[in-house]
């Protein structure tokens, strides 16, 4: 009977070993595979965030892989050697889908590094800014995707009513500057309640959205939009978001003021006065802000770049046909601008640095693909020297000269934060380094 006892326990024994033998194998085999893939990504240049990105506090982390396998854009977060890691955090979009899913609540979303500050807007718990009156919302505070922005636009509007609005007031309750995903839930919200306000734009509905290329992929996910209900969208084009958010303003009849740039926000008695290029005056209790971070197009700086065949954003690229075009700039809205043009079009791609670092993987995919196959030229350590009406001059980084014939310059040199017009405003602005924004959903 001992022996037997004996015998079983040394087979529980025995199982037991091999179940961890196997496990910390497999353990290692997984670690080596992340391994290698925070190896490229440092190659790639993906690997340090440039926005939102997942800060994992170790202390707290139970290494389950929730966060991994809860991650939609792949390969942000992985586990190395039993602790979380991040691998392509500059891939990140800052959907916060890992810190839903982390059980632990290990995982914050944060913005800057230690050495690397990101510009940011006050904003208080409640999206308002330090001046009393004006909130912030959406990519200007530093959450940009589309669903965080369009809860932000809502919650703000209720904090606005909470905060108390005069009802014999002058003038607009509430001016709501830009039309993208923040500006249209602030909308739709500020129409559920009964306010009123009315919704400016310095170009059209859609705001960054719509200066996506046609062909552009918005990945966003299911969220609630006022006066309609859940929307349901994981992957989608910029037209069907587009013309999601005009039939829903239509169906409650909101009318966007576009092209119209706010100049100036004076304080004006219990409110303020909104300034525009329209010469408009508009008396209102409270602003919100949703213009997104990039202001004004940043701009090359060099001669001939105020001809009219310079451009910084790309609408239509189908109606493009025969033309020599230059793209100039290193994010995926280049690469992508470029990547609609190449099947009808002689195409250039200038690059001031030697190689791209911060792209989607499926575009440098495509890129690659485009290269390999002649359509598209990528010149990379360049600048642009100078625009003529029928040619552009690039300057490489070894001090050789090109001059290109050319019929259109399309320019994604990013965009600057407005942050003089913020100042002008009262608002503060503060480098945040290794900075944590709130928890959204």
């Amino acid at each position: 009977m001992l022996l037997e006892q004996i015998c079983i326990y040394s087979a529980v024994l025995l199982l037991c070993g091999m179940v961890v033998y196997f496990y910390l194998k497999k353990e290692k085999k997984a670690s080596k595979i992340v391994e290698a893939k925070i190896e490229q990504a440092k190659v790639d240049g993906i690997h340090e965030p440039v926005s939102l990105y997942p800060a994992i506090n170790l202390d707290s982390c139970i290494k389950s892989g929730a966060c991994v396998e809860a991650c939609p854009e792949k390969d942000i977060i992985g586990i190395l050697d039993g602790r979380g890691t991040l691998i392509k955090a500059s891939n990140c979009v800052g959907h916060g889908a890992c810190f839903h899913a982390c059980p632990v609540e290990a995982i914050s979303l944060v913005i800057g590094t230690a050495k690397r500050g990101v510009d940011l807007p006050h904003v208080s718990e409640n999206y308002e800014s330090n001046v009393e009156g004006i909130y912030i919302a959406g990519e200007l505070g530093g959450m940009g995707l589309i669903k965080n922005s369009v809860e932000q636009g809502q919650v703000t509007v209720e904090n606005i009513i909470k905060s108390g609005l005069q009802k014999d007031y002058d003038g607009y309750d509430l001016i709501i500057v830009g039309a993208g995903p923040a500006g249209i839930a602030a909308s739709l919200m500020a129409k559920k309640h009964g306010l009123n306000f009315l919704t400016i734009d310095q170009y059209s509905l859609g705001g960054t959205v719509f200066n996506f290329p046609r062909s552009k992929i918005v990945m966003t996910a299911p969220m609630n939009l006022p006066l309609h209900g859940k929307v349901q969208l994981q992957e989608t084009s910029k037209q069907e978001l587009l013309d999601l958010w005009t039939d829903v303003l239509a169906k409650n009849n909101i009318t966007i003021q576009d092209k119209t740039k706010v100049d100036s926000i004076q304080p004006e008695g219990s409110g303020f006065l909104v300034m525009t290029n329209r010469n408009q005056e508009l008396s209102t209790q409270k602003v919100l802000l949703a213009i997104g971070r990039r202001g004004s197009p940043r701009k090359l700086g060099v001669p001939g770049e105020q001809l009219e065949k310079v451009a910084y954003r790309l609408l239509e690229p189908e109606l493009l046909s025969g033309k020599k075009v230059l793209v100039v700039g290193g994010g995926d809205s280049a690469v992508e601008a470029a990547m609609s043009l190449v099947e009808e079009n002689e195409v250039v791609l200038s690059y001031r640095k030697d190689a791209f670092s911060r792209i989607k993987p499926k575009n440098r995919e495509r890129l690659n693909y485009y290269v390999g196959k002649d359509k598209l030229e990528v010149i990379y350590n360049s600048n642009v020297m100078e625009i003529t009406p029928t040619s552009v001059d690039i300057k490489t980084q070894t001090g050789r000269r090109r001059v290109l014939d050319n019929d259109l310059v399309y320019i994604f040199a990013g965009g600057e934060l407005p942050t003089q017009f913020l100042q002008k405003a009262g608002v503060e602005i503060t480098k945040r380094f290794g900075y944590t924004m709130r928890k959204y959903g």
